[in-house]
């Protein structure tokens, strides 16, 4: 496991974000920011979890997913959040983590 980002959310609009649709989700390439930083901006009525509009995370690059989420406290399923990379987050004392994988 490696450390691949920090997740934090805000209300200001950021350049060059991306649009999630189904997450109703802008979100900034971590590849942009000299500190790994992605910034989460949520839309009103986004369908992600509370945790994650609210508190920062931390992201992992793990070989799988599933089994690094298995036996802690799932907060987000895995999902496909773009070709060829898996995510899912898990809670540790009220703190989101992110496991992800990118196929290479």
């Amino acid at each position: 496991m490696e450390f691949h980002h920090i997740g934090i959310p805000t209300d200001k609009k950021r350049e060059n974000e991306t649009y999630m649709e189904g997450a109703k989700l802008y979100v900034t390439d971590v590849a942009d920011s000299e500190h790994k930083i992605e910034w989460l901006r949520f839309e009103d009525g986004s369908p992600m979890p509370e945790a994650l509009q609210k508190v920062p995370h931390v992201a992992f690059k793990v070989d799988n997913v599933a089994e690094a989420m298995e036996g802690k406290p799932c907060l987000l399923e895995p999902f496909e959040a773009a070709p060829g990379v898996t995510v899912g987050f898990i809670l540790e004392d009220d703190a989101p983590v992110e496991y992800m994988s990118i196929d290479e």
